[in-house]
């Protein structure tokens, strides 16, 4: 089977959510539920029509081993790039109000060097767990005319996953020779600037923002915060976000200056710093000199964009 072109294919593998990829790449594919049954069981998995169809659907989420197996079988049988399916399947779903279901990583795990922020996190005296879950995140990236990050935006929907919540962590990691020091937080919508800890040795800057309500298990709350850095002594070629716990939804804009515009850009993911990434797809610029990436369902892993000046 050859790949076809198919735009509205390629956006949904990016964007998800998984039943409605699936269902499109069915259709892209003009094949019958049953003739996937068929092939499956030609690649020894079998799998009922029945869930074939709730999958499409999105009545049910394929979490079993077995349904996983089925699922990468998908990929080759409807002539997918490796890991497009799965990956939009993100973390097993948890039984809604259970916070022990909500994946966590420590911050350690996806910064380096792992101690600084160890470090830096027991100055605040805080619980390693945060308590709060991402729903959306939507992130706006702004490059300068000399290639160096000049802003990062973010807006926050959250989720208590604990009672007593009243603040939220924010890390921040500049890029070599960057001056901690000049790096300035500010926190914008449904927050207060609280303590800062900063680390000029690994470029790391811990911002405390606290909420204006102490939120019970399950309340949400909305907030905007952002880094302004100072020139660094080199261009900037990625922006990476680290996720410590599960998210829903994550949106990353990169914008770029129009007489500083990449030959190359692309996404990609891993799963801790210096890692190999387990994910990677070419990205093209817009008319306006921007790209962004739409994820959804995450587990824990380092989720960024990367590009080339020449």
């Amino acid at each position: 089977m050859q790949r076809s072109s198919h735009p509205e294919l390629a956006t949904v593998l990016r964007t998800g959510p998984f039943h409605l990829a699936l269902r499109t790449a069915l259709r892209a594919r003009g094949l019958a539920l049953h003739r996937v049954q068929q092939h499956l069981a030609q690649r020894g998995v079998h799998v009922g029509v029945t869930s074939l169809s709730y999958w499409q659907q999105g009545r049910r989420r394929p979490e079993r081993p077995e349904s996983l197996r089925a699922v990468r079988a998908l990929e080759e049988v409807l002539d997918l790039p490796a890991h497009s399916l799965t990956r939009l399947l993100g973390p097993r779903q948890a039984l809604a109000g259970s916070s022990a279901a909500v994946p966590t990583r420590p911050y350690r795990d996806l910064i380096a060097p792992a101690g600084a922020v160890d470090e830096l996190l027991a100055e605040l005296h805080g619980p390693r767990d945060t308590g709060l879950h991402t729903v959306t995140h939507i992130e706006r990236i702004r490059l300068g005319a000399d290639r160096q990050l000049l802003r990062r935006d973010s807006q926050h929907a959250l989720r208590a996953h604990r009672d007593g919540i009243d603040r939220y962590l924010a890390i921040y990691q500049g890029d070599p020779g960057c001056d901690v020091q000049r790096v300035a937080v500010r926190a914008e919508e449904n927050c207060r600037p609280g303590r800062v800890r900063r680390d000029q040795g690994s470029r790391l800057v811990v911002a405390e923002l606290l909420l204006d309500r102490r939120l019970r298990t399950g309340d949400t709350h909305l907030l905007s915060y952002g880094f302004d850095d100072a020139p660094s002594t080199a261009p900037t070629d990625e922006y990476v976000r680290g996720f410590h716990s599960g998210a829903g939804q994550y949106v990353l804009q990169v914008s770029f200056h129009p007489d500083a515009l990449p030959v190359r850009c692309h996404r990609f993911a891993s799963r801790a710093p210096g890692e190999v990434p387990f994910e990677s797809e070419e990205l093209t610029l817009d008319g306006h000199g921007c790209v962004h990436l739409v994820a959804g369902s995450l587990a824990p892993c380092l989720l960024g964009v990367g590009w080339d000046w020449e």
